[in-house]
């Protein structure tokens, strides 16, 4: 991007209303669902709100209850149910979603959308929490759709792809591994991590970037994709388990909401910009910017 078109700004404190869980929290989730559900049938099933639901006007609680549940997955984002006729559908959690199994009689909170009774134990249900209201429920049927226009999944995916996918867009690498077309499941968490892991500054071109770059920045989101999933995810606002515990991936951010603190690996100061209308962070020591973006450009600026 020319200079012209740059603007600089100063330090802010990344936001963190704007959260979405992403593939580790999701996964953390399916985790903790699926050994308490897997093969429970749905005796009841509420919605309190019906706009929650996709398709509208999709009946959804007449089409599960009386179901068992075959499986519980992850699809990029996606809580996946499949069900024991053929039928599934997932829910996304949004930015303020929380998918939690809890006692009946324990109050329910807020914003609670969507609930759901078992035939065991049948002293807890499942709840569908969303204040902010941009996840919900969508109905699959019977059709193999739930990853339509997804990318592959990234703990997965063989550099060769990942090279091929990267090769065709000229986006900075930061926006390019948040497109879910491109790659499912990332965001800006651990895109910020992966990115520093690898050492590629998130304005480089995708397209311009090595095989042994992109070897390099595949296994990176691979190894931090498991270490945060091995840690629960990271909680910095709503997130939670199904069993409503936080996560505790924050706790070892290497540069994510890490403004001005000084890197891990080289003690230099962690810059942030704004790429995209998203907070991006990385070291300017250890992510040395493509060459058409002088260093000094780069702090504090919003493209």
């Amino acid at each position: 991007m020319d200079a012209r078109f740059v603007r600089k700004f100063p330090l802010q404190p990344a936001p963190q209303t704007a959260l979405m869980p992403e593939l580790p929290e999701v996964q953390t989730v399916v985790n903790t669902l699926e050994p308490a559900l897997s093969g429970r049938a749905f005796v009841s099933a509420t919605l309190n709100r019906q706009d929650i639901v996709t398709p509208a006007g999709t009946d959804l609680c007449r089409l599960i209850v009386g179901r068992r549940i075959a499986s519980i997955t992850r699809r990029g984002k996606r809580i996946v149910f499949s069900l024991d006729d053929g039928g599934r559908f997932y829910v996304h959690l949004g930015m303020s979603g929380r998918l939690t199994l809890a006692n009946h009689e324990t109050p329910l909170p807020r914003h609670t959308h969507f609930i759901a009774r078992f035939d065991a134990p049948e002293t807890r249900e499942l709840r569908f929490t969303d204040p902010r209201r941009f996840g919900g429920l969508w109905w699959l049927g019977t059709e193999e759709s739930e990853g339509e226009g997804m990318g592959p999944e990234p703990l997965t995916l063989k550099s060769k792809d990942l090279i091929r996918r990267l090769g065709r867009t000229g986006r900075a690498i930061k926006n390019a591994l948040l497109d879910q077309t491109v790659i499912a499941g990332l965001g800006n968490i651990y895109v910020d991590e992966s990115l520093h892991a690898a050492g590629i500054h998130p304005l480089t071109p995708a397209q311009v970037l090595t095989a042994e770059q992109v070897g390099r920045l595949n296994r990176a989101i691979k190894t931090i994709l498991r270490r945060a999933i091995r840690h629960r995810g990271s909680t910095l606002r709503d997130y939670r388990d199904a069993n409503g515990q936080a996560g505790n991936f924050q706790k070892i951010h290497r540069v994510y909401g890490r403004t001005g603190q000084p890197c891990p690996r080289c003690h230099s100061p962690i810059e942030r910009i704004v790429l995209g209308g998203r907070s991006t962070h990385f070291c300017l020591h250890c992510q040395p910017p493509h060459k058409p973006y002088p260093a000094p450009l780069l702090r504090g600026m919003v493209v």
